[in-house]
């Protein structure tokens, strides 16, 4: 996806303030080994670029002057009450070096699984999103969780369940192993499967 900007030399509080009233948005792009760039974007084109889940989860081509360079949306700062972007942030990134990014979860196959179908499961879905790391080629703009697999003896489905696509990988930090989708089954058939193994 394309972002459009132009580059500003005006800085502070009443100079964003001027912007929103131009129907532009201010915002900045860092990183890279470079120096901060302050730019400003065309506000309703970004308004509905922002409803996009793709904007949120992939590599962007940010055109400042007519230059472009790839980068991340890094924040956005939103009016409380108003449908109006006050700020944004972009992150530049390097082609050969591995990024950090909380992509979507898709969840699929719930309503078919053994614990909804046949044992009037109820599945609740503990994650949104899920954060990878890989080269920016490889980003993918959300990861699929298969749901069918859920039943009696499988309540539960953790990152490690999760088939990542390839030269994508899970930080090595926090858990490692998080739940991502929980089933609470409550039938006999579900008591006896406890107690077949206790």
């Amino acid at each position: 996806m394309k972002v459009v900007a132009t580059s500003r030399t005006e800085q502070g509080s009443g100079a964003s303030r001027r912007l929103r009233r131009a129907g532009q948005v201010p915002g900045i792009v860092y990183g890279f080994d470079k120096e901060a760039q302050a730019i400003s974007i065309e506000h309703n084109p970004l308004w509905h670029s922002l409803k996009k889940e793709l904007f949120h989860s992939s590599v962007l081509t940010l055109e400042i002057d007519g230059k472009a360079e790839k980068v991340l949306l890094r924040d956005v700062q939103a009016h409380p009450y108003k449908q109006q972007i006050l700020h944004i942030d972009f992150q530049r990134v390097d082609e050969n070096v591995p990024i950090h990014m909380a992509v979507p979860l898709h969840y699929f196959g719930h309503q078919e699984s053994p614990a909804v179908k046949l044992h009037g499961g109820q599945v609740t879905f503990v994650a949104n999103q899920i954060e990878l790391v890989c080269l920016p080629k490889d980003l993918p703009e959300f990861v699929k969780v298969d749901c069918g697999i859920l039943d009696i003896t499988k309540r539960s489905i953790h990152v490690s369940d999760v088939a990542l696509p390839e030269g994508v990988s899970i930080p090595e930090h926090g858990q490692q192993d998080a739940s991502l989708v929980t089933v609470k089954i409550k039938n006999a058939a579900a008591k006896a499967a406890e107690a077949a193994n206790d």
